[in-house]
């Protein structure tokens, strides 16, 4: 026989999945349907406002109230929610009065998780950096599995290696960035340091031999990251020269969404990339320099277009 107070909490837990007729949660918590009325009634005095329905189409269901009643998290929704409320608090939110909340909400979070749910929302928090907010993108989203993540931070916290797509690599450091997930690490087949995007894991698993930690190839490992994706990580790359001052045009955009490269004192080379024409196109408006486009010809072709509209788009003057 279950204690009074665990059974609420599962009674609670099955509420907050679905509606469910008053047979289906008796039958689920093995008790008489008067012992349901009477646990239904001592949530609702507890502040849980549980709506009944009549007919049907009725049963239970969990309700807006006036007050924020406690929540019962699953073991994966508990991860899930500590882990963005991390990530969101190292992003910044860009929302004024919100961050303080968050911290305050997720120090409540982690006091309660249990030690082997504090050891998996720990790797991966200390495992990942967050790129910049401010590279503006249109390119879609590529969504991850959380074990996969959980796999690689492990992973980079006890220092062993992974096996992904049969080559074993040192996983060094997580880089979350525009909702992708990219992965440093040392490549034991090829001997190179390589940005890898996990969406594109598909298998993903522990190989378990421990490893030395090596020198990193750059202090700022999200701007190697973002470095590498600009050079070779997109569908489709470019090669602009910027009249202006190398200096200038990284002032003007961040470094890390290309390289740039000085030719002289008033000339510069930016190389860059994107999933589409059209992002690189909005990158070069927003420079408000004057430019050249030496590759590839169909970005050439993309801008004529645009200017075409532009100026039909503009009255005489």
């Amino acid at each position: 026989m279950t204690s009074t107070t665990t059974r609420l909490l599962r009674l609670l837990s099955l509420l907050q999945d679905r509606t469910h007729t008053g047979r289906e949660l008796a039958e689920r918590l093995q008790i008489t349907d008067r012992t349901l009325r009477q646990d239904i009634a001592r949530l609702r005095e507890i502040g849980y406002p549980v709506h009944a329905g009549r007919g049907a189409v009725g049963g239970y269901r969990l309700g807006q109230g006036a007050a924020m009643p406690p929540l019962l998290l699953d073991d994966e929704e508990a991860v899930a929610v500590a882990v963005a409320m991390g990530l969101a608090t190292n992003g910044s939110t860009g929302i004024a009065d919100i961050d303080g909340s968050l911290e305050r909400a997720q120090s409540k979070l982690e006091r309660i998780l249990p030690k082997r749910l504090q050891r998996k929302v720990t790797a991966l928090r200390s495992a990942t950096e967050v790129g910049p907010a401010n590279t503006g993108s249109v390119e879609p989203e590529a969504p991850v599995p959380a074990e996969t993540l959980a796999v690689i931070a492990s992973a980079i916290r006890a220092t062993t290696t992974l096996h992904l797509h049969g080559c074993e690599v040192e996983p060094y450091r997580l880089i979350s960035w525009q909702r992708r997930w990219y992965l440093v690490a040392y490549s034991l087949k090829t001997h190179a340091w390589q940005a890898l995007p996990v969406a594109t894991m598909s298998e993903v698993r522990p190989a378990g031999r421990y490893f030395a930690a090596r020198t990193l190839p750059d202090g700022d490992l999200v701007a190697f990251v973002l470095r590498e994706i600009a050079s070779a990580g997109w569908e489709v790359h470019a090669r602009v020269t910027i009249l202006a001052p190398a200096d200038v045009v990284i002032s003007r955009i961040n470094p890390t969404v290309g390289v740039v490269e000085p030719v002289d004192a008033d000339t510069c080379v930016l190389i860059t990339g994107a999933d589409r024409l059209e992002t690189i196109a909005i990158y070069l408006s927003m420079l408000m320099m004057d430019f050249r486009v030496d590759d590839p010809p169909e970005l050439v072709e993309h801008l004529r277009l645009l200017a075409r509209r532009y100026a039909a788009a503009t009255p005489p003057r």
